[in-house]
């Protein structure tokens, strides 16, 4: 009898510690009463009473991430592309999670097919492959409200891939490539059109330069001219004032015509006429020369 009682008391020690239940960080326990849904618990210890309690779910609050297969969809131009959608969504009601619908993902899974389907029904290819945003707000959008009344709430969602049956691929891809080459004749133009006018603009400057060279040049010769003519008038007016201020006689300055007139034939001219009063000074020149000569025997 008294191991019975003792047999008695551990199974009860048993029973009751196994009715001591701790709730984690980020997670929920949804407790029914005898099959209805009584309460949830959070963080803490909590103590369900025995037979008649039990943890019908436990639920994680954290932020998931479903990640849901390709789905073929057919855009407004009727090109059928496959597109896989990652969803972020997060519980915030446990409750309505455990009893609003029967295998939530799958609902989420399916809701994102159709949507997805008719969004992308109402936009062309080119639509499709530059509009993720605006189909990412309105996939979110739609199933945000439509999963409230289970208990999730969606944060984002994420085209994956989108992706084109392989001869739109490969359209695509020499579109691709056309432009690149039509932007790389572009820009090849642009530069030798630049290099001609840089090349116009040299030839320019370089042009004004030799022109302002010549010019200076021009200049500086003229200038030089001048200043020798200017020196020339300089010294002759001088040697006049020299001659006024020594009061020659009227026989050197005949003299110094005949020079004048020597120095102007320059020993080419065949002819040179003389005037009379410079001939007569001439002939007394000789005559005097020819008595100096006779003269000198006698002496």
């Amino acid at each position: 009898m008294q191991y019975v009682l003792i047999a008695l008391i551990l199974v009860i020690v048993i029973i009751l510690v196994r009715c001591i239940r701790i709730v984690q960080q980020a997670k929920a326990f949804v407790i029914e009463f005898l099959g209805a849904y009584k309460t949830t618990w959070t963080v803490g210890i909590h103590f369900k009473l025995p037979f008649v309690e039990r943890v019908a779910k436990i639920v994680s609050l954290k932020e998931q991430v479903a990640d849901f297969p390709p789905q073929p969809v057919i855009t407004k131009d009727n090109v059928t592309m496959q597109i896989d959608t990652v969803i972020y969504f997060q519980i915030t009601d446990p409750k309505l999670y455990t009893y609003g619908i029967e295998q939530p993902l799958v609902a989420i899974e399916n809701l994102s097919a159709t949507t997805l389907r008719n969004i992308i029904g109402d936009l062309e290819l080119d639509q499709c492959l530059t509009s993720r945003d605006i189909i990412n707000t309105k996939m979110r959008t739609i199933l945000d409200e439509a999963t409230d009344p289970w208990g999730i709430k969606v944060n984002r969602v994420e085209l994956k891939n989108i992706l084109p049956p392989k001869e739109i691929q490969n359209a695509m891809e020499k579109q691709m490539k056309a432009e690149r080459e039509r932007r790389e004749a572009i820009l090849r133009a642009e530069g030798e059109k630049r290099a001609a006018i840089l090349e116009a603009e040299g030839e320019k400057e370089s042009a004004i330069l030799r022109a302002n060279a010549k010019k200076q040049q021009q200049i500086l010769e003229a200038e030089g001219q001048a200043e020798a003519i200017l020196k020339v008038q300089t010294a002759t007016a001088e040697g006049i004032r020299l001659i006024n201020e020594a009061a020659p006689s009227e026989a050197v300055v005949k003299l110094k015509a005949l020079d004048a007139f020597t120095a102007a034939a320059n020993g080419k001219a065949t002819k040179i006429i003389i005037p009379s009063e410079i001939q007569g000074l001439a002939g007394l020149a000789s005559g005097v020369l020819e008595s100096v000569k006779s003269d000198e025997p006698a002496k």
